[in-house]
């Protein structure tokens, strides 16, 4: 969730239209949650993705229930260190990276997400760019977790290098 609200605060820095749909499963605090940006240098007619060109899984369940809405061509970047199963597509771009463990290198496990968002913005450079992305961190993160933003800045620096 984090991820894509900095995507989207970036891009729109960069002058670039957004949207921006979170969706929180039933459980809540410790179920599944996911969100579908959508950024474009035109006005966005809809902002639901039934097949979306990118897809950021951080877990098994996510893997298991989205690899397959991914277009054909599309890139799926999978985080490696949490997900015991590989993709099972052959018709799309597959990225593996360890972001659990890159982020542990980074200082904080607790930044995998950053980890994966520094992948994507190496694989898909158009979505917004990485200084973009660091200039909207303070904003993104709440106040009370702002301490971890130099902990986020490596953790986008390794995940870019991974990829």
């Amino acid at each position: 969730m984090l991820a894509g609200r900095v995507v989207c605060l970036a891009a729109m820095q960069e002058g670039r239209h957004v949207s921006h749909i979170p969706s929180y499963g039933a459980e809540m605090r410790g179920g599944t949650a996911n969100c579908s940006v959508v950024v474009s240098d035109e006005e966005i007619a809809s902002p639901l993705v039934p097949r979306p060109d990118t897809c950021v899984v951080m877990n098994t369940p996510s893997l298991l229930k989205f690899q397959k809405i991914v277009r054909p061509g599309g890139l799926l970047i999978w985080n490696e260190s949490l997900i015991d199963v590989k993709p099972d597509r052959t018709d799309i771009e597959i990225l593996a990276v360890r972001a659990n463990d890159i982020a542990e290198e980074a200082g904080s496990y607790r930044s995998a997400n950053m980890v994966m968002l520094g992948a994507l913005l190496k694989r898909r450079p158009a979505v917004a760019s990485m200084d973009a992305v660091v200039a909207v961190l303070d904003e993104a993160v709440s106040a009370r977790h702002r301490e971890l933003n130099q902990v986020n800045r490596k953790a986008l620096a390794g995940g870019y290098q991974a990829a």
